[in-house]
């Protein structure tokens, strides 16, 4: 089991930024793409942002042009910088990896415990 390990969320008021940062482990070789989701009350979990090993990115309409994805590879580390934070932005933030398992031939979905974000206005 990758055990994915979140930092940063929070309250802030809406305008504001924030940054959270995901790390997995160092033995794990085979990170096909890393990303973040989120999931506010009574809806779906939804894609925010991802970014592949050679840095290719995509992102939810919602957050286009005011959210960054970056991804240090040599230390297994994704990030997502949050600017110009609006209301709408409130959930719980989810760390995603996607791994590739030799053993299987197939990937795998790794998540993080999850992280409050919350944009007051």
């Amino acid at each position: 089991q990758v055990q994915l390990v979140e930092f940063g969320g929070g309250l802030v008021q809406a305008g504001g930024s924030l940054r959270l940062s995901c790390a997995a482990p160092l033995g794990i070789f085979n990170i096909n793409s890393m990303g973040w989701y989120r999931q506010a009350p009574g809806l779906q979990r939804e894609l925010v942002a991802a970014i592949t090993r050679g840095g290719s990115t995509d992102y939810a309409d919602s957050v286009k042009g005011r959210f960054t994805i970056s991804r240090d590879n040599a230390k297994n580390t994704v990030y997502l910088q949050m600017n110009s934070l609006k209301p709408d932005d409130t959930a719980v933030y989810y760390c995603n990896a996607r791994v590739w398992v030799v053993s299987s031939a197939r990937l795998y979905d790794y998540w993080g415990q999850g992280t409050q974000v919350t944009v007051s206005s």
